[in-house]
C-alpha cells in the first residue's frame, strides 16, 4: 500500500505527540535530581549528538551549503527565542509539581499563534476557532486559578512560566511556517539545539555547577533527549510539509492525555479535579480551533476554483 503525503503527514505527527508526551515524564524525573543548567547541559548534548548522527545517516550536511545570509538571521532569532522559550518550559516543569498541568495549560499555545498570525501573517479565524481561542483560556485559568483575591497571589506558581514559554512557542512556530520551505528540518533542529547546549553550558559554568549528576538522572536524560531534542523536533518540522499546522494542532492537543496517563504510571499521582476538567476544557478548545481552520481552508480553496 502506498502511503500518501497527508498519512505521512499524521504518522509523523502522532509520532511527535507520542515523544513529546515523554517528554514531560522523563525531564520531570531528571529535574528532581539535577539542577536546571546540569539538566540542560546533558539534555541538549545527547540531543545533539543523535541529530548529528541522524543528519549523517541521511546526507544531509550539504543543506547547510545552500543556506542564504538571510536564511542565517533566521535562524538566530529562531535560536534565541528557543533558549528563552525551552528555559520557562523547563523552569515549569521544574515548579509544578505535576508535568500533566504544564501539558494542560500549554495548550494555550494554538490561541498565540492564530493570535500572531492574525497580526504577522495577515490569516484569519473564524467564529468556530474564536470560540476554540475562549475555551482553551478558559480552561487555562481553571487550572491556573487558586483561588486568591490579589492579583500576585491568584495563579498556582509556573504558571508564568507556561505563559511566556507559550508566547516564544508561538513565535517561532509563526516564523518557521513562513520559512519551512526555505529552511530544511534538519538544519531548523541542528541550529535550534546547538543553541540550546551552548546557553545550557554557559548557565553550567556561570552558576558554577559540576557536570556529576546521579546515574538514574542520566538515564533518564538520555531516554528524554532522544525523545525530546531529537525525534519530537524532527516528526513536527517533517510533518508540516505534508500536512498543514492546522491539522497537527488537532493530534498535537491531545498531548495533555498522554502525559496524564504517563504522568499516574510513572509518578503515581493525579491532577485535581478541577485541573482534569479545564484540561479537558482547553483540548476541546485546541480540537475547535483546529476544526475551525480547516473550515476555513476548505472555504477559501471552494473560493479559489470559483
Amino acid at each position: 500500500m502506498k502511503i500518501t503525503n497527508t498519512l505521512k503527514g499524521y504518522l509523523l505527527v502522532l509520532v511527535s505527540v507520542i515523544a513529546v508526551s515523554n517528554v514531560y515524564i522523563f525531564s520531570k524525573a531528571a529535574l528532581l535530581e539535577v539542577s536546571l543548567p546540569q539538566f540542560g547541559t546533558y539534555w541538549f548534548f545527547f540531543g545533539l549528538l543523535w541529530v548529528l548522527l541522524y543528519a549523517w545517516f541521511r546526507k544531509s550536511f550539504g543543506a547547510i551549503k545552500e543556506l542564504r545570509p538571510k536564511n542565517y538571521l533566521i535562524l538566530l532569532i529562531l535560536g534565541l527565542a528557543d533558549v528563552l522559550g525551552t528555559y520557562f518550559f523547563f523552569k515549569a516543569i521544574y515548579t509544578i509539581s505535576n508535568p500533566t498541568i504544564v501539558s494542560f495549560i500549554g495548550n494555550i499555545g494554538p490561541v498565540l499563534v492564530i493570535t500572531l498570525s492574525f497580526f504577522v501573517l495577515k490569516e484569519r479565524f473564524n467564529k468556530l476557532e474564536l470560540f476554540g481561542m475562549i475555551m482553551a483560556l478558559s480552561g487555562a485559568f481553571i487550572i491556573s486559578y487558586k483561588g486568591n483575591s490579589e492579583i500576585g497571589d491568584m495563579f498556582i506558581e509556573g504558571a508564568q512560566y507556561v505563559l511566556i514559554s507559550s508566547l516564544f512557542g508561538a513565535f517561532n512556530a509563526v516564523v518557521i511556517k513562513k520559512n519551512i520551505r526555505r529552511i530544511p528540518p534538519i538544519i531548523l533542529t541542528l541550529s535550534r539545539t546547538t543553541f540550546l547546549l551552548l546557553f545550557s553550558f554557559l548557565a553550567l559554568i556561570l552558576t558554577k555547577n559540576t557536570l556529576s549528576i546521579p546515574v538514574t538522572a542520566l538515564k533518564s536524560i538520555v531516554i528524554g533527549s532522544v525523545l525530546g531534542p531529537f525525534l519530537t523536533v524532527i516528526a513536527g518540522y517533517l510533518a508540516l510539509q505534508y500536512i498543514p499546522l492546522s491539522r497537527k494542532a488537532i493530534f498535537a492537543s491531545t498531548k495533555g492525555l498522554f502525559v496524564l496517563f504517563g504522568s499516574y504510571l510513572y509518578f503515581g499521582n493525579f491532577p485535581k479535579t478541577t485541573a482534569i476538567i479545564g484540561g479537558i476544557v482547553t483540548i476541546i478548545g485546541v480540537l475547535l480551533i483546529a476544526v475551525g481552520k480547516i473550515q476555513l481552508q476548505r472555504k477559501k480553496k471552494a473560493t479559489d476554483k470559483a
